[in-house]
């Protein structure tokens, strides 16, 4: 039985509300993201760790932006060009975020690397502030070491929303703000190091970051690509697989008139469609009435089911899950 793409697009309580706490997460990433980027091409002077700590946190912006722009496009209601709606946009974004990711973490590395061979030692001069001669390396170090507590914080509260809503790109950002300590840290090291006469420690520490945002895009682009390519479902930074395709078999499996039951599960950015196979016990005495109550208590078992096609077949076909989730 196949029936038209659902159109269930109003999520539970608990997901609404962690859906409003993402957007207000991310704009609040974004602001921060603002000030530091301004602040950072301010003080960075001509040092490769503040360089590419800068352009790391210009590029720290994609993710979030991806997010709130791939909400408010799959708020838009299916049509007959896109039957699938719009839900498919939050993996588009995603896949546009990745390759900027690995693009500029590329080109920072060539160029750390390069400035590295080269042996370019960064001149950091002195400031005067109020009067007295500072070391503009103390300003940079300083502004590093506070720029460690904000992604920490930002990252850990879009963590529980991100599980909430099984949306793999808040997941990523919140998994990239979380790792953002790393640059500070490199950032203050490399600095730390010209200051005590070690000029090449500031290249290592541009190196080290640009591996960090070449890392970042990496595991955005092998996610992004899964969900653009109908890979089965995993759980979010996880390789056991999505226990809703078992729990699909099995709600099938337990009705009286289905003799075997199998599925093939793929994502459409937080949400699932389903194709569902099942094996009639008595296939010319099934009425439609049952496959459209089994369709039903597919969707009614979890709110990412947003679509489910079910087809009786006379044996299951190749490649679909046919695994049972516990009692």
């Amino acid at each position: 039985m196949v029936s038209p793409a659902a159109t269930r697009e109003k999520m539970p309580e608990a997901q609404q509300k962690a859906l409003k706490r993402a957007v207000i997460l991310s704009w609040l990433t974004i602001a921060y993201l603002v000030v530091d980027t301004i602040v950072l091409f301010l003080i960075k002077g001509n040092s490769q760790a503040m360089q590419a700590a800068w352009v790391q946190d210009l590029l720290a912006v994609i993710p979030p932006l991806a997010f709130l722009i791939g909400t408010r496009v799959i708020s838009r209601r299916a049509s007959k060009r896109f039957p699938y709606g719009f839900h498919q946009a939050q993996d588009v974004a995603h896949f546009v975020s990745a390759v900027a990711l690995l693009a500029f973490g590329g080109f920072l590395l060539v160029q750390s690397v390069m400035t590295l061979v080269a042996v370019e030692r960064p001149g950091i001069g002195l400031m005067v502030i109020f009067g007295f001669e500072i070391w503009h390396g103390w300003i940079m170090v300083a502004f590093m070491a506070l720029g460690v507590i904000p992604p920490l914080i930002l990252g850990r509260l879009k963590l529980g929303p991100a599980k909430l809503l099984h949306n793999k790109v808040l997941f990523t950002d919140s998994k990239m703000n979380k790792a953002d300590w790393l640059s500070s840290v490199a950032a203050v090291v490399g600095i730390t190091g010209v200051g005590l006469g070690i000029w090449w420690m500031d290249a290592v520490a541009a190196i080290v970051i640009s591996l960090d945002i070449l890392q970042d895009g990496y595991q955005n682009l092998r996610t992004s690509l899964g969900g653009l390519v109908d890979s089965i479902p995993y759980k979010l930074g996880d390789s056991e697989l999505h226990p809703l395709p078992a729990q699909l078999n099995r709600h099938l499996a337990d009705l009286p008139w289905v003799k075997e039951a199998g599925c093939r599960v793929r994502e459409e950015g937080q949400v699932f469609h389903a194709e569902v196979f099942v094996v009639l016990v008595n296939p010319d005495e099934t009425p439609v009435k049952r496959l459209r109550e089994a369709r039903e208590g597919c969707l009614s078992l979890d709110w990412k089911i947003h679509d489910v096609t079910i087809s009786p077949v006379e044996e299951l076909p190749p490649l679909v899950q046919t695994n049972f989730a516990e009692r």
